[in-house]
Protein backbone atom coordinates (compact mmCIF):
# COMPACT_ATOMS: atom_id res chain seq x y z
CA UNK A 1 0.00 0.00 0.00
CA UNK A 2 1.12 3.30 -0.80
CA UNK A 3 0.59 6.71 1.11
CA UNK A 4 0.19 10.10 -0.16
CA UNK A 5 -0.47 12.93 1.75
CA UNK A 6 -2.20 15.47 0.11
CA UNK A 7 -3.75 18.82 -0.07
CA UNK A 8 -7.57 20.22 -1.46
CA UNK A 9 -9.03 23.01 -1.82
CA UNK A 10 -12.46 23.25 -0.34
CA UNK A 11 -13.94 26.75 -1.18
CA UNK A 12 -11.35 29.18 -0.04
CA UNK A 13 -9.76 26.56 2.35
CA UNK A 14 -7.12 24.54 1.67
CA UNK A 15 -8.03 20.88 3.86
CA UNK A 16 -5.40 17.74 3.90
CA UNK A 17 -5.84 14.41 3.21
CA UNK A 18 -4.13 10.90 2.83
CA UNK A 19 -4.58 8.62 -0.22
CA UNK A 20 -3.82 4.92 -0.23
CA UNK A 21 -3.18 3.31 -3.22
CA UNK A 22 -2.51 -0.71 -3.53
CA UNK A 23 0.97 -1.58 -5.04
CA UNK A 24 -0.59 -3.26 -7.90
CA UNK A 25 -1.51 -1.59 -11.27
CA UNK A 26 -4.78 0.26 -11.61
CA UNK A 27 -7.02 1.77 -12.32
CA UNK A 28 -8.93 1.24 -8.35
CA UNK A 29 -12.24 1.14 -7.12
CA UNK A 30 -11.82 3.96 -4.49
CA UNK A 31 -13.63 4.67 -1.04
CA UNK A 32 -14.10 8.15 0.46
CA UNK A 33 -13.74 7.58 4.32
CA UNK A 34 -15.36 10.12 6.36
CA UNK A 35 -14.27 10.84 10.27
CA UNK A 36 -16.56 11.61 13.27
CA UNK A 37 -17.36 15.09 14.49
CA UNK A 38 -13.83 17.31 14.94
CA UNK A 39 -15.31 19.02 17.96
CA UNK A 40 -15.10 15.90 19.99
CA UNK A 41 -11.83 14.90 18.59
CA UNK A 42 -12.95 13.48 15.32
CA UNK A 43 -10.56 13.35 12.82
CA UNK A 44 -8.71 10.88 9.81
CA UNK A 45 -6.56 9.30 12.40
CA UNK A 46 -9.59 7.78 14.14
CA UNK A 47 -8.98 4.54 15.16
CA UNK A 48 -12.19 3.35 13.11
CA UNK A 49 -10.90 5.58 9.74
CA UNK A 50 -7.59 4.26 9.52
CA UNK A 51 -8.51 0.55 9.83
CA UNK A 52 -11.37 0.96 7.50
CA UNK A 53 -8.39 2.71 5.08
CA UNK A 54 -5.92 -0.50 5.52
CA UNK A 55 -8.30 -2.69 4.79
CA UNK A 56 -9.40 -1.37 1.53
CA UNK A 57 -6.01 -1.08 0.61
CA UNK A 58 -6.06 -4.90 1.37
CA UNK A 59 -8.78 -5.51 -1.03
CA UNK A 60 -7.42 -3.94 -4.21
CA UNK A 61 -9.39 -0.51 -3.36
CA UNK A 62 -7.85 3.11 -2.83
CA UNK A 63 -9.09 5.05 -0.03
CA UNK A 64 -9.06 8.95 1.03
CA UNK A 65 -9.30 10.22 4.45
CA UNK A 66 -9.13 13.61 5.15
CA UNK A 67 -9.65 16.13 8.11
CA UNK A 68 -13.12 18.02 8.08
CA UNK A 69 -12.53 22.03 7.92
CA UNK A 70 -10.89 22.95 11.62
CA UNK A 71 -9.85 19.34 12.64
CA UNK A 72 -5.72 18.55 12.42
CA UNK A 73 -4.24 20.91 9.73
CA UNK A 74 -7.50 21.73 7.60
CA UNK A 75 -7.89 25.56 7.38
CA UNK A 76 -10.87 26.95 8.84
CA UNK A 77 -13.56 26.06 11.75
CA UNK A 78 -16.25 23.75 12.52
CA UNK A 79 -19.35 24.63 10.27
CA UNK A 80 -22.32 23.08 11.73
CA UNK A 81 -22.48 20.44 8.86
CA UNK A 82 -22.71 23.48 6.41
CA UNK A 83 -19.71 23.60 5.56
CA UNK A 84 -18.60 19.97 6.18
CA UNK A 85 -20.91 19.10 3.39
CA UNK A 86 -18.71 20.91 1.21
CA UNK A 87 -15.99 19.41 2.27
CA UNK A 88 -17.09 16.28 0.93
CA UNK A 89 -18.44 17.47 -2.17
CA UNK A 90 -14.47 18.59 -2.80
CA UNK A 91 -12.79 15.30 -1.53
CA UNK A 92 -15.53 13.13 -4.10
CA UNK A 93 -14.16 16.14 -7.17
CA UNK A 94 -10.41 15.50 -5.73
CA UNK A 95 -10.29 11.52 -5.29
CA UNK A 96 -12.24 11.31 -8.67
CA UNK A 97 -9.53 13.34 -10.33
CA UNK A 98 -6.20 11.30 -9.19
CA UNK A 99 -4.30 9.72 -11.58
CA UNK A 100 -5.19 5.92 -10.82
CA UNK A 101 -8.20 5.96 -9.47
CA UNK A 102 -11.55 4.71 -11.71
CA UNK A 103 -13.61 7.64 -11.43
CA UNK A 104 -16.48 5.83 -12.11
CA UNK A 105 -16.50 3.59 -9.27
CA UNK A 106 -16.57 5.63 -6.30
CA UNK A 107 -18.04 4.85 -2.91
CA UNK A 108 -18.77 7.11 0.14
CA UNK A 109 -17.98 6.07 4.01
CA UNK A 110 -18.54 7.77 7.35
CA UNK A 111 -18.54 7.21 10.58
CA UNK A 112 -20.59 8.49 13.18
CA UNK A 113 -21.09 12.00 12.56
CA UNK A 114 -19.08 11.67 9.38
CA UNK A 115 -22.52 9.88 8.30
CA UNK A 116 -24.35 12.58 8.87
CA UNK A 117 -22.03 14.79 6.92
CA UNK A 118 -21.18 12.99 4.05
CA UNK A 119 -24.24 10.39 3.07
CA UNK A 120 -26.91 13.46 2.22
CA UNK A 121 -24.34 14.28 -0.30
CA UNK A 122 -23.39 10.80 -1.54
CA UNK A 123 -27.24 10.30 -2.06
CA UNK A 124 -26.86 13.04 -4.21
CA UNK A 125 -23.89 12.86 -6.16
CA UNK A 126 -24.15 10.81 -9.27
CA UNK A 127 -20.30 10.41 -8.85
CA UNK A 128 -20.99 8.15 -5.56
CA UNK A 129 -22.32 4.60 -6.42
CA UNK A 130 -22.01 2.99 -3.10
CA UNK A 131 -22.91 4.64 0.46
CA UNK A 132 -21.43 2.96 4.18
CA UNK A 133 -23.21 4.46 7.19
CA UNK A 134 -20.82 3.52 10.20
CA UNK A 135 -22.70 3.93 13.74
CA UNK A 136 -25.13 6.74 12.24
CA UNK A 137 -25.81 8.60 15.53
CA UNK A 138 -29.51 8.99 15.31
CA UNK A 139 -29.96 11.77 18.04
CA UNK A 140 -27.82 13.94 16.20
CA UNK A 141 -28.64 13.49 12.48
CA UNK A 142 -31.86 12.99 10.37
CA UNK A 143 -31.22 10.00 8.28
CA UNK A 144 -34.97 9.93 6.65
CA UNK A 145 -33.21 11.21 3.53
CA UNK A 146 -32.10 7.77 2.94
CA UNK A 147 -35.25 6.60 2.51
CA UNK A 148 -35.19 7.98 -1.05
CA UNK A 149 -31.40 6.95 -1.55
CA UNK A 150 -31.96 3.67 -4.38
CA UNK A 151 -27.85 3.45 -4.24
CA UNK A 152 -26.51 0.21 -2.55
CA UNK A 153 -26.16 1.58 1.01
CA UNK A 154 -24.67 -0.57 4.36
CA UNK A 155 -25.98 0.51 7.99
CA UNK A 156 -23.51 -1.29 10.36
CA UNK A 157 -23.69 -0.29 14.72
CA UNK A 158 -22.90 -1.92 17.44
CA UNK A 159 -25.43 -3.73 19.78
CA UNK A 160 -24.39 -1.76 22.72
CA UNK A 161 -23.83 1.90 20.73
CA UNK A 162 -25.18 4.27 23.32
CA UNK A 163 -26.40 6.71 20.62
CA UNK A 164 -27.92 4.38 18.47
CA UNK A 165 -30.59 2.60 20.54
CA UNK A 166 -30.76 -1.36 18.64
CA UNK A 167 -34.65 -1.19 18.24
CA UNK A 168 -34.50 1.58 16.65
CA UNK A 169 -32.08 1.01 14.31
CA UNK A 170 -33.27 -2.34 13.26
CA UNK A 171 -36.86 -0.32 12.20
CA UNK A 172 -35.27 2.34 10.60
CA UNK A 173 -33.32 -0.11 8.30
CA UNK A 174 -36.85 -1.92 7.50
CA UNK A 175 -37.62 1.36 6.06
CA UNK A 176 -35.19 1.80 3.75
CA UNK A 177 -35.64 0.33 -0.07
CA UNK A 178 -33.12 -2.19 -1.77
CA UNK A 179 -30.41 -2.58 -2.12
CA UNK A 180 -29.46 -2.62 1.34
CA UNK A 181 -27.54 -4.28 3.89
CA UNK A 182 -27.44 -4.06 7.47
CA UNK A 183 -26.21 -5.17 10.13
CA UNK A 184 -26.22 -4.72 14.30
CA UNK A 185 -22.60 -6.81 15.91
CA UNK A 186 -23.63 -7.53 19.53
CA UNK A 187 -21.44 -6.59 22.28
CA UNK A 188 -19.84 -3.51 21.00
CA UNK A 189 -20.36 -0.34 21.80
CA UNK A 190 -20.13 3.43 19.51
CA UNK A 191 -16.12 3.37 19.13
CA UNK A 192 -15.46 -0.29 18.22
CA UNK A 193 -12.39 -0.42 19.79
CA UNK A 194 -10.73 -4.21 19.69
CA UNK A 195 -13.37 -4.44 17.01
CA UNK A 196 -12.00 -2.27 14.27
CA UNK A 197 -10.90 -5.60 11.83
CA UNK A 198 -14.56 -7.34 12.31
CA UNK A 199 -15.91 -3.93 11.62
CA UNK A 200 -13.65 -3.21 8.58
CA UNK A 201 -13.67 -6.59 6.84
CA UNK A 202 -17.41 -6.29 6.88
CA UNK A 203 -17.39 -3.03 5.27
CA UNK A 204 -14.90 -3.22 2.70
CA UNK A 205 -16.22 -6.66 1.21
CA UNK A 206 -19.33 -4.46 0.71
CA UNK A 207 -17.52 -2.29 -1.20
CA UNK A 208 -15.74 -4.67 -2.87
CA UNK A 209 -18.75 -6.55 -3.76
CA UNK A 210 -20.66 -3.46 -5.58
CA UNK A 211 -17.75 -1.40 -6.92
CA UNK A 212 -15.88 -4.45 -8.39
CA UNK A 213 -19.61 -5.31 -9.90
CA UNK A 214 -19.76 -2.43 -12.27
CA UNK A 215 -16.28 -2.70 -14.09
Amino acid sequence: MKKIRASFPSGELSLEGILSVPQRAGPFPAVIVCHPHPLYGGSMDNNVVRSLCETLAQASLASFRFNFRGAGGSQGEFDHGRGEREDVKAAISFTTAVEGVDSKRIGLAGYSAGAGFALPVGCDDERIKALAAISPPFSMFNFDFLKDCLKPKLLITGGEDEFVPTDRFLEFCRSLPEPKECACIEGVDHFWRGHESRLATRVAAFFVAVLESQA
